[in-house]
């Protein structure tokens, strides 16, 4: 059985990346003529062509589009392999952490408290979408996901999901408007409410409709961050998390109008399985 050339598949990463033989063999320091020799071996032990030729650019085949997937995760191993075990054999003192958009801005700052301060420590910290931080975790360029929303389960993504924390929830306002029962404060005032489809909009819309109440929208937003600030500076009442308004609370700028306690969000770490984990990932996962 032959054995690949991971020189070739390094090659070909290369081009497939860049699109443009020319870039790719300035990129590697080779002769295009040589790096063209190269790719031509790999297809000759993978037995199918990897690209097609559409005026000067290369397009991967079907069987390219395989042959980049396999291949990115394997020089991704390596750099994984290479960054936790090291040269001198010293452990990984980099953590990679992705964070829903969406997610409370002091909820991670929370998380990663065991981790601040610490001078041989850095923390890489990227928001997205769920499927670009999935997609990053998948793909060995994050050691975590922070989201409060459950991903796919299936054999072929490998993702381990653990709870971590719930918040309670709330209707937040001004000093101004006095606590009252959720269908008193439905009823009286405009709210600003998390946008389809997040699970604290799915969860209040159904006790709406349990209790007959039809609320009256002031805004919707699908940012934390947002909802603090709508919190903050509309007449309406706000529903969040209190941690995300725990200065405003604290200050008494804002206060909570009515806790609802069948209402919880939520967090979820995300982490794929890996021959060798982070180390760090022990310090901040319960």
């Amino acid at each position: 059985m032959s054995r690949l050339n991971y020189n070739h598949l390094r090659y070909f990463r290369a081009v497939a990346h860049e699109g443009h033989l020319t870039r790719a063999a300035e990129l590697l320091n080779l002769s295009q003529s040589a790096l063209s020799v190269q790719i031509k071996r790999l297809e000759a032990e993978l037995g199918h062509p990897l690209f097609d030729r559409i005026g000067k650019r290369l397009v991967l085949t079907e069987a390219g589009r395989i042959a980049l997937d396999h291949a990115d995760t394997i020089f991704a191993t390596g750099d994984e392999l290479l960054a936790t075990l090291g040269a001198s054999g010293q452990s990984q003192r980099v953590l990679r952490v992705g964070a829903l958009a969406t997610l409370s801005r002091n909820f991670q700052i929370g998380f990663l408290g065991p981790l601040l301060g610490a001078g041989d420590v850095e923390i890489v910290l990227r928001a997205g979408s769920q499927g670009e931080l999935l997609s990053a975790l998948a793909d060995h360029a994050l050691d975590l996901v922070l989201t409060n929303t459950q991903p796919p389960r299936d054999a072929a993504t490998g993702f381990v999901t653990k709870p971590i924390a719930d918040q309670p929830v709330s209707l937040i306002g001004h000093p101004n408007i006095a606590p009252a029962p959720l269908s008193d404060l439905v009823k009286a005032y405009p709210l600003v409410l998390p946008s389809h489809p997040s699970a604290l909009r799915s969860g209040f819309d159904t006790i709406c409709e349990r209790e007959g109440l039809s609320p009256r929208l002031a805004a919707e937003v699908d940012d934390m961050a947002m909802l603090r600030l709508f919190a903050r500076e509309s007449q309406a009442l706000t529903l969040v998390p209190p941690i995300v308004v725990r200065d405003e609370l604290a200050e008494g700028s804002l206060i909570e109008c009515c806790a609802i306690p069948q209402l919880r969000e939520q967090f979820l770490a995300v982490t794929a399985r890996r021959r060798f984990p982070n180390p760090l990932l022990a310090q901040v996962l319960p």
